[in-house]
């Protein structure tokens, strides 16, 4: 369990974070970025749940994803170095991208058929969940470059669990707009 009982320590003045594994890195760090987006993510998954009070079930899918947006934090923030730790390291797994998936068919298996991309709003729920897709696919693409960087990694289920949620909020938009029938549609050309 984690304690937190001081909440400034001031070793951030000089501009750096350390990370779960210890090292100290800049706060403009890439690694930095991926999990403080993530964290983004889950503040407007936060946001969301305001607006979905009512619906048990599915409140309970954004809490069981908030909180494993805790752990995708936890895995970045603990690079793999290939160095023994005195700890097992928290890392996303399988079955959480698994659970999403089956989420996501849950979800989509009511929803109207796509005949056109989708403008992000509509509903208060779904306008916060379009948001939170946005930026969850923002940090995707963080990860994706510090994937690439020279001596970083990131673990390939953590990459898959972020791709799945973008799609899982595309969907839980959608559920949220009247399971598609006021999904608010683009038309190209519209305004020329």
């Amino acid at each position: 369990m984690v304690k937190l009982n001081k909440i400034y320590t001031k070793t951030g003045d000089d501009g750096t974070t350390g990370l779960v594994s210890g090292p100290r890195r800049r706060k403009d760090d890439l690694r930095i970025e991926a999990y403080g987006t993530v964290d983004e993510t889950n503040s407007w998954l936060g946001m969301a749940r305001l607006h979905t009070t009512g619906d048990g079930e599915f409140d309970a899918m954004l809490e069981r994803i908030q909180n494993d947006l805790f752990d995708l934090g936890a895995d970045l923030a603990t690079p793999d170095t290939g160095k023994p730790l005195d700890y097992e390291p928290l890392r996303i797994v399988e079955a959480q991208v698994e659970r999403l998936e089956a989420e996501i068919d849950r979800l989509n298996a009511d929803l109207q058929p796509l005949k056109s991309f989708i403008l992000p709003g509509g509903s208060p729920a779904a306008a916060a969940l379009h948001m939170a897709r946005t930026v969850s696919r923002r940090a995707e693409r963080i990860m994706v470059a510090l994937s690439r960087s020279d001596g970083e990694t990131v673990s390939p289920v953590a990459l898959k669990y972020i791709n799945r949620l973008s799609d899982f909020l595309f969907v839980a938009a959608r559920h949220h707009n009247d399971k598609g029938r006021t999904d608010m549609l683009w038309v190209p050309g519209k305004n020329r």
